[in-house]
């Protein structure tokens, strides 16, 4: 397995820019992914920002973050979503004949996930839980998720509690899991159950997959990427003021 990945740094974060193929199972991983909306609550939140940044591959979740990479360093870099690190590892287990496990969302959900995993993936082995709705965990509630994952011992860890209470979840407990590989994937639970739908492919292809979430779902969304949009794009109009900046005293 190939861990020296390709990485951008942008924005203060080092960005997975690589291919989904370099990610093997062996050593260790924490998987997250990074997009305009996390970055700014990551910009107020201390303990999110670092488990981001504690990331082995962040991936590049959103249109706003492939931007900033354009603008402020001049590269080209794929949009990654939870989706396509969710529908890769799947097909790679698949056909390693390994297991992963999903740890979040309700036991409906998690249910519909294992009759489309029967289905797609047969030749997987999944194991799930569904912890508890609350906004903190007690240490028992930490110990059963930990627990039942460790007891299953399963290749890849999928967590889907949204952020940054998933970010936060997994790499607090890192080290307790034994897993290779430990992915925060959000909305994929919901997507993958049918419970939510993606955007069609047309909108994901144009880079308006969120556009086409806010069409769905504009009560729910409208903060997420209407407010957030603004306020992420202050973060990168100062950014590219200071590198601006830079560049004309490098000059003097």
């Amino acid at each position: 397995m190939n861990d020296n990945f390709k990485k951008l740094k942008c924005l203060g974060y080092n960005v997975f820019n690589d291919k989904l193929n370099t990610i093997g199972v062996g050593k260790k991983l924490l998987i997250n992914t990074i997009n305009q909306y996390s970055f700014c609550i990551a910009s107020k939140d201390n303990e999110f920002s670092n488990a981001l940044k504690q990331s082995d591959i962040l991936l590049p979740d959103g249109i706003g973050i492939v931007a900033a990479a354009k603008l402020l360093k001049g590269e080209k870099i794929k949009k990654i979503a939870g989706a396509d690190i969710h529908e890769f590892l799947l097909n790679k287990l698949n056909s390693e004949e390994g297991s992963c496990f999903y740890l979040g969302s309700s036991l409906d959900t998690l249910q519909k996930i294992e009759e489309r995993l029967k289905k797609e993936y047969p030749k997987i082995r999944a194991g799930f839980h569904s912890p508890p709705y609350k906004p903190k965990f007690t240490e028992e509630d930490n110990t059963t998720m930990v627990n039942a994952v460790n007891e299953f011992k399963p290749d890849v860890l999928f967590v889907g509690m949204t952020a940054p209470k998933q970010e936060k979840w997994s790499f607090k407990n890192k080290s307790a899991l034994d897993v290779q590989i430990i992915c925060s994937i959000g909305a994929v639970f919901d997507f993958y159950a049918g419970t939510m739908k993606r955007p069609n492919k047309i909108w994901i292809n144009l880079g308006l997959e969120w556009f086409g979430r806010l069409i769905k779902e504009p009560k729910r969304m409208w903060k997420r990427y209407i407010y957030y949009g603004f306020i992420f794009l202050g973060h990168l109009a100062k950014a590219w003021f200071k590198k601006v900046l830079q560049k004309k005293s490098n000059f003097t």
